[in-house]
């Protein structure tokens, strides 16, 4: 991989860090309201296996832990800020909030709210591609809790049987809300549950940039050579609570500390400054261009974007409306 493609990488790892971080700040201002979920310390596997999708082309579709997903996908950053906020220009347009991000102008296919409701949307995404006869494929991320619910197993079979290409991706962070694997799950490796629909699967360090990239990309590689479905499971860790309504007490402070050493950022930074790809004052400086950025535009444009009219309640509840093309760029480009 180039020198620059390396740089680019860290710089969207660390901005996708400041953005939830960010997030968090303006929740604790009140300027975001209803459920946040934020990603901190999970950053490497979406950053990862989106690398070596076709960004814009492939179907992508989540939880709702789901604003890196979308930008990684080509959501505009400052269109899901400003759905954070609730204003009109966010990327649904104010109506969905931080769980229910939604882009399909570039095949970002949403984040949602219900446990497990992703599964069959992929499916049905995969088939849709499959009877077109393109080469694109769905990628769906799911977190380990979500596959303990029916709509897991039925899915997974349904894939198999009908050889639908679609890559699953576990971020498999430990817990599912404040209930830890071990407790809920009898088969911990996530991994090893898809044997019984006769689907490849295999399990990775989700905290190495490096290694979930080469592995996503044999997956993907499988998926978009008609080989049928595959099952990819990254072993990671969330920094903060479930949402913001969980200080995360059931973990103890050794637990985190011991998987903060395994820093994605970090770990990713480390290598290219032992390679001399990149310095400590580069670093530096992307994280006050990152800021600038994050301070000056997004959340400028966050704050400054109207809110919803109370006269449009109704608006887009039906198909029946004469502009449903309602999301996407349309924001950002002054219409």
């Amino acid at each position: 991989m180039k020198a620059s493609d390396q740089k680019r990488l860290l710089r969207e790892m660390i901005f996708y860090r400041r953005f939830e971080e960010r997030s968090f700040e303006a929740y604790m201002e009140r300027k975001i309201g209803g459920f946040l979920h934020l990603y901190s310390g999970q950053e490497a596997v979406a950053t990862g296996v989106l690398e070596q999708a076709r960004v814009g082309h492939d179907y992508v579709i989540t939880g709702y832990r789901d604003h890196v997903h979308a930008i990684k996908a080509g959501a505009p950053a400052r269109e899901v800020m400003a759905e954070l906020f609730g204003k009109e220009t966010g990327s649904s347009r104010g109506r969905g909030g931080s769980m229910h991000i939604f882009d399909p102008t570039v095949n970002f296919m949403g984040g949602y709210a219900l446990v497990g409701q992703p599964f069959p949307l992929a499916a049905g995404l995969a088939l849709a591609a499959k009877h077109q006869g393109t080469d694109q494929i769905a990628i769906c991320f799911l977190g380990d809790g979500a596959n303990n619910q029916g709509t897991f197993h039925e899915t997974m079979n349904m894939a198999s049987v009908w050889k639908l290409p679609v890559l699953f991706v576990c971020e498999n962070n430990l817990y599912a809300i404040g209930t830890r694997i071990d407790r809920s799950t009898a088969v911990v490796d996530q991994y090893k549950r898809v044997c019984g629909y006769d689907m490849p699967s295999s399990q990775h360090d989700g905290q190495d940039l490096d290694a979930v990239m080469e592995s996503a990309k044999g997956a993907i590689d499988h998926v978009r050579g008609g080989n049928g479905p595959y099952f990819i499971e990254y072993l990671t860790y969330r920094y903060r609570g479930h949402s913001m309504s969980d200080a995360a007490a059931y973990r103890s402070a050794e637990e985190v500390e011991e998987w903060s050493k395994r820093d994605p950022i970090e770990v990713y930074a480390k290598k290219l400054k032992k390679a001399k790809v990149v310095t400590d004052d580069e670093i530096r400086e992307m994280e006050k261009g990152i800021d600038d950025e994050l301070e000056n535009d997004i959340i400028k444009f966050a704050e400054e974007s109207p809110e919803p009219r109370v006269e449009d309640l109704n608006k887009y509840v039906l198909d029946d409306d004469p502009d449903p093309r309602w999301i996407g760029p349309l924001a950002s480009n002054g219409k």
